[in-house]
């Protein structure tokens, strides 16, 4: 019986590792040159992830103060792609890892390949575009403080989940 716990709980411990394994994590803002300059001091403080399956990269960038973010959301909203989506979560969450209850993660399509720019070619592969998740926490990210774009779909899942999957 106790060979069968120990053995059920190494093949949970193996499968939990093997999820996490499904990223590479940079622990640095690896984004494009050609994004404005004015996002360069936030490489410090950004994860780059890539992955799961296809590759795709991940720039999460955890805030701790409100006037840091609304400073630079102008700047996030011109790499989005023109129809992209802005998704909502509440966090804690899978992007920020640890490093905070609020801030962004800039999806794009893995390195090398274009985003689609035109808004009517999306049709729901937001994975081919740049989109942007929010990690909301009404304080240093407060909805009723920053401009959302009126031509974007906003896609509320700050309830649907407890925030920790993406």
């Amino acid at each position: 019986m106790k060979r069968t716990i120990a053995l059920s709980g190494m093949i949970v411990l193996i499968l939990a590792c093997g999820a996490h394994a499904e990223y590479a994590v940079q622990d640095k803002g690896t984004w494009p040159k050609s994004w404005p300059e004015e996002l360069d001091p936030l490489r410090k403080q950004a994860r780059t992830l890539e992955g799961p399956r296809e590759l795709l990269l991940h720039y999460a960038i955890a805030f701790s103060d409100r006037d840091g973010f609304e400073s630079a959301w102008p700047q996030f909203l011109k790499v989005k792609s023109a129809g992209a989506p802005i998704v909502l979560r509440r966090g804690p969450n899978f992007w920020l890892s640890d490093e905070g209850k609020a801030g962004i993660c800039i999806h794009t399509p893995s390195d090398g390949k274009a985003a689609i720019t035109d808004a009517k070619k999306i049709a729901g592969r937001w994975e081919q575009t740049i989109y942007i998740e929010l990690i909301v926490d009404g304080q240093i990210v407060d909805l009723n403080r920053i401009p959302l774009p009126r031509d974007t779909p906003i896609i509320d899942e700050r309830f649907k989940d407890n925030g920790t999957t993406r």
